[in-house]
């Protein structure tokens, strides 16, 4: 069997010959210091391409073939505001954001100002970026005439991620209470854009086997938007999505979501979307078993490996694996580290856990 027959057979409830090993990336801090301990070159670290997959061992990288080209478009043109004496600068970036940075910080950047704050900003400098022209979806004739034994995954884009993303947390919750119908208008806007596109994309008869939405809208104690909030204004446009996939034969529709999801998985499987990654185990130590003990067999996973035992030793990676070999007779499940590879990972570690992965009997 390809890695993509296994993938479709085991995330169909059907019999596959191995469990494929799956990743979803490394930190560039992370490849840096692997370049610098000799495992791997200077372009593969800039680079990240298969020859890191092949040297430690993983099959893939769960990652869509292509994106539908929704979202905002044109973005804005970045610049520097400010540079300060203690080494921070201001910097506006492509969604309109001041952002407050400094060199050598690679967390995520405080946010200062946004440019979307009301109905006004809106028409003016928002609105229009967030039209549907048919240049915005990419020629997809390369997958349908190339045979390739991975999945073939289609990117949607973002209902509310993006949205967070531009107007900010605090200020898109604000936006709810203080101009609802502003709110509703933003969300309808971009949600109609991805619906275009995707429709545009799938029109052109390539064969997917997934289709993937990206949100990142939760933390370590729940969502950043209210459930029912969500439920009100965003669900209906995944349903619609995820109806007009199903619609051209594609059944596993997965969603990136980081921190800690449980309040919205029902949402999700209610309108469409069966298939959750990356599974961050975290403090609170997130796992597919609960939502398929409450869900039944409609809730698929991606992901739930506990990444942090990469910084430990082979004994923590076995434990490890055999709490992930009760996660894998559930069905419908394939392990995958819950995020990007931490600097903290110990390469020699990575590859024996993906020697014992390729040798699991399923």
């Amino acid at each position: 069997m390809t890695d993509r027959e296994r993938t479709l057979a085991i995330l169909n409830y059907q019999k596959a010959d191995k469990m494929p090993v799956v990743h979803f990336g490394y930190w560039g801090e992370t490849l840096a210091k692997w370049h610098e301990e000799g495992h791997i070159t200077k372009e593969d670290a800039v680079h990240w391409g298969n020859e890191i997959e092949k040297k430690l061992g993983f099959d893939f990288e769960w990652n869509p073939s292509g994106g539908t080209g929704s979202g905002m478009n044109p973005v804005f043109k970045e610049h520097l505001i400010e540079k300060r004496e203690d080494g921070s600068y201001l910097w506006f970036d492509g969604y309109g954001v001041t952002l407050l940075k400094k060199e050598g910080n690679v967390s995520i950047p405080a946010e200062v100002a946004h440019s979307l704050v009301d109905r006004a900003s809106w028409e003016r400098d928002f609105k229009h970026r967030f039209q549907f022209f048919k240049e915005r979806v990419p020629d997809f004739s390369w997958i349908k005439d190339t045979h390739t034994d991975k999945p073939r995954g289609l990117h949607l884009g973002s209902l509310f991620g993006d949205l967070r993303n531009i107007i900010g947390v605090v200020n898109i919750s604000y936006m709810y209470a203080d101009d609802e119908e502003l709110y509703k208008e933003i969300i309808d806007t971009n949600a109609d854009l991805i619906y275009k596109c995707t429709e545009k994309a799938l029109s052109q008869g390539v064969k997917f086997d997934y289709a993937h939405f990206w949100e990142d809208i939760c933390f370590k104690n729940g969502p950043l938007i209210s459930p029912a909030v969500f439920e009100e204004f965003v669900a209906p446009h995944y349903k619609r999505i995820t109806n007009l996939c199903n619609s051209h034969g594609i059944n596993i529709i997965s969603l990136d979501c980081d921190g800690m999801i449980d309040a919205l998985v029902p949402i999700w499987l209610e309108n469409g979307v069966n298939t959750m990654f990356p599974i961050e185990v975290g403090t609170w130590e997130a796992s597919i078993k609960p939502w398929r003990e409450k869900y039944g067999k409609k809730l698929l996973g991606i992901g739930g490996m506990d990444k942090r035992v990469f910084a430990q030793d082979y004994a923590a990676v076995d434990k490890e694996i055999e709490r992930l070999k009760e996660l894998i007779e559930l069905g419908g499940y394939i392990p995958c580290p819950d995020h990007r590879i931490a600097p903290d990972a110990i390469w020699e570690n990575v590859q024996y856990y993906c020697e014992k992965m390729q040798g699991l009997k399923i």
